[in-house]
């Protein structure tokens, strides 16, 4: 098990950026799948990104192509999420969660994952 912590977010205009932080929390030397995902009020959890294991690669919704970047630091056993130009629909609660059976690209259904991070919320004004 894979304790997750995670940092950033905040409140933000459109056209803005976050960087969104989740961290392994016991310093593991465990390299897994990195999924995020992201709810908003009334909505269900969505898919949003995933990083495989060494962070050469990843994928993205379409919704945020071209947006949002993900990266991985091991030094600091931690992945990021860049999110640029940012617009209200983004507005949402963002969860990091591991998938620590997984080296490549994490999966998009919620349930592929085994520990989650607390969320944090990400609101975009316009």
């Amino acid at each position: 098990q894979v304790q997750l912590l995670q940092s950033g977010g905040g409140l933000v205009q459109a056209g803005g950026s976050l960087r969104l932080s989740c961290s392994a929390s016991d310093r593991t030397t465990r390299r897994f799948a990195v999924g995020w995902f992201r709810q908003a009020p009334g909505k269900e959890r969505e898919f949003v990104a995933t990083i495989n294991w060494n962070g050469d690669s990843t994928y993205y919704v379409d919704s945020v192509k071209g947006r949002f970047t993900l990266s991985r630091d091991f030094s600091k056993h931690t992945v990021f999420l860049q999110m640029n130009d940012l617009k209200p629909e983004d507005t949402a609660v963002y969860y990091c969660a591991a998938d620590v059976a997984n080296y490549g690209l994490g999966y998009s259904d919620p349930v592929d994952y085994d520990d989650w991070g607390r969320g944090t919320q990400v609101t975009v004004s316009s």
